[in-house]
């Protein structure tokens, strides 16, 4: 690809152009900066709404917080870590990670921090994106969405909180000055984040209680310390670290056709979490209450040694009920039991389905993705709707993963973002690539036919990953090394070329990576 170095110049309106803006500077967004770094282009800026980078990772800070992934795959191929504390590593370790790969690849002079994304909008005229920032305005040929479905987090609308005396925050909004200790807690909800600040913060308050409108299922974590031995050997021997992560991702690959196509054979995995469960509840109406009535793997399965036997302590009490109402101190469930409590801590999710930056992007047609998504999430590949000329989205629509690491996924879309500008340079001049209608439509076609057979729509539950509608546009129905080849380069015939003024090219050829032109016609 023609390299393109940095300019602090501007196209007549006093604004910084750039090439490329990256929003957010999670794995996706530092990921998405490496990869234009060694694609030769400079011309870059990342716009961060905090003070510093990480992402998820810096905004999720609870205590107990650490990945269920193992480190050894949750990282990046091309930034290999040989140090990692742990199987499963904590949250100030992949934070510190994230830091080291921003100053490794010399990313810092292209973050602008503060900056949090006011509004894009496309300019047809101009081909190009105008940017409004909390630090000020910029315009971009190609603008990169990095921010991620776990970064707005989701708190319900219950009556009379607002009338709560006591501390309330979010996860993801960890309050780290409020002393819990002695405190009367209760936490809603008994996903990913609340298996670990249960038994994280049980040992410290006066009382805990548990609002559980639908129990996990819940499997033993393989965690362990990784040794010096070990760490050294990763260090110095390359190919080991390597056959590890290659072994960790081919046992979760084998796992796929369970989840996408043969749900019945979750059996198994289902009968050893209610083994898990057995081991630590013996009270026969606590297991019941724990048991979820769906198949595994429909919600996402959890990993923990540690949050049944923190739901038997003496200071606990499970409520198997939502959370109807607040009268004052007093939680209410939808089961009519009350708890007096000092403090609300939600586990109750993010914004996924309808991410915020979704209102603030406005199209060629003049409509927001977010009205372009009304009626559900829908992008070609995962990365470009229809109508949002040179804009990619990194984790996008139905991208996500039920068993493995999403660094593969952000990888694989970070080829196809890399093709995407390769392309732009090869059709040459000022040019944009929108997606072709047709195209998006017969790609989510594709997905939800998958979808139909998976363990996520068949297996009787609720989940996160469906959106108001009830449909998947969340999780990647395949294995990962399936997307990556579908990801691996961008097919014009997807897509039309526009030129200035509105014009679409009709014919664009360009070389594929093996050489063979792809031709796409307007």
């Amino acid at each position: 690809m023609a390299g393109r170095e940095g300019s602090e110049g501007s196209e007549g309106s006093g604004r910084r152009h750039v090439r490329v803006a990256v929003i957010g500077s999670g794995f996706g967004g530092l990921g998405a900066a490496v990869r234009l770094r060694r694609a030769g282009i400079t011309d870059f800026v990342v716009l961060e709404r905090a003070g510093s980078v990480g992402g998820t990772w810096r905004d999720n800070s609870y205590p107990g917080c650490a990945c269920d992934v193992p480190s050894h795959l949750y990282s990046f191929s091309f930034a290999p870590n040989p140090e990692w504390p742990r199987n499963f590593s904590g949250q100030p370790h992949i934070r510190a990670y994230l830091e080291r790969v921003t100053d490794n690849f010399g990313l810092r002079p292209h973050i602008r921090f503060h900056s949090e994304v006011r509004s894009l909008r496309w300019s047809g005229d101009e081909l190009r994106w105008e940017i409004d920032t909390a630090s000020g305005a910029l315009t971009a040929d190609v603008v990169v969405s990095a921010t991620g479905p776990l970064s707005d987090p989701k708190i319900p609308d219950v009556p009379g909180i607002d009338g709560f005396p006591g501390k309330v925050f979010h996860s993801a909004r960890w309050d780290h000055e409020y002393e819990l200790r002695g405190k009367r807690v209760a936490v809603i909800g008994t996903g990913a984040s609340a298996i670990q600040i249960v038994p994280a913060i049980q040992p410290e308050v006066e009382r805990l209680t548990l609002f559980q409108r639908t129990p996990p299922w819940v499997l033993p974590r393989a965690d362990r310390r990784i040794t010096a031995a070990e760490q050294w050997l990763h260090s110095r021997v390359p190919a080991t670290r390597t056959a590890r992560r290659g072994l960790l991702w081919g046992i979760r690959e084998m796992q796929v056709n369970a989840f996408t196509k043969r749900p019945k054979e979750l059996g198994m995995v289902q009968f050893m979490a209610k083994q898990h469960m057995r081991k630590a509840v013996k009270d026969p109406a606590l297991r019941a209450a724990l048991t979820p009535d769906y198949r595994i793997g429909c919600k996402r399965i959890l990993l923990s040694n540690t949050y049944y036997p923190a739901l038997t302590q003496p200071n606990v009490d499970l409520v198997p009920a939502g959370l109807k109402e607040v009268r004052g101190s007093t939680l209410v469930g939808t089961d009519g039991s009350t708890a007096e409590v000092d403090a609300m801590v939600f586990g109750t999710g993010f914004r996924v389905t309808d991410m915020p930056i979704a209102e603030r992007v406005m199209g060629a047609n003049g409509t927001t993705l977010a009205q372009e998504w009304k009626n559900g999430m829908a992008a070609l590949r995962g990365s470009s709707a229809a109508g949002f000329p040179n804009f990619l989205t990194i984790i996008g629509p139905n991208t996500g993963l039920g068993n493995s690491s999403m660094i593969l996924m952000i990888e694989s879309q970070l080829n196809y973002m890399v093709d995407f500008l390769r392309q732009l340079d090869i059709l040459g001049g000022k040019i944009a690539l929108n997606a072709r209608q047709s195209a998006v439509d017969e790609w989510t076609r594709k997905i939800q036919r998958r979808m139909a057979r998976t363990v996520w729509s068949t297996g009787g539950c609720d989940s996160w990953y469906l959106d108001a509608e009830g449909r998947n546009t969340t999780v990647w129905p395949g294995t990962t090394t399936e997307f990556r080849k579908v990801t691996r380069r961008v097919d014009l015939a997807e897509y039309e070329v526009l030129r200035p003024g509105g014009a679409t090219a009709g014919t664009a050829m360009a070389m594929s990576t093996g050489g063979a032109p792809a031709e796409a016609t307007a």
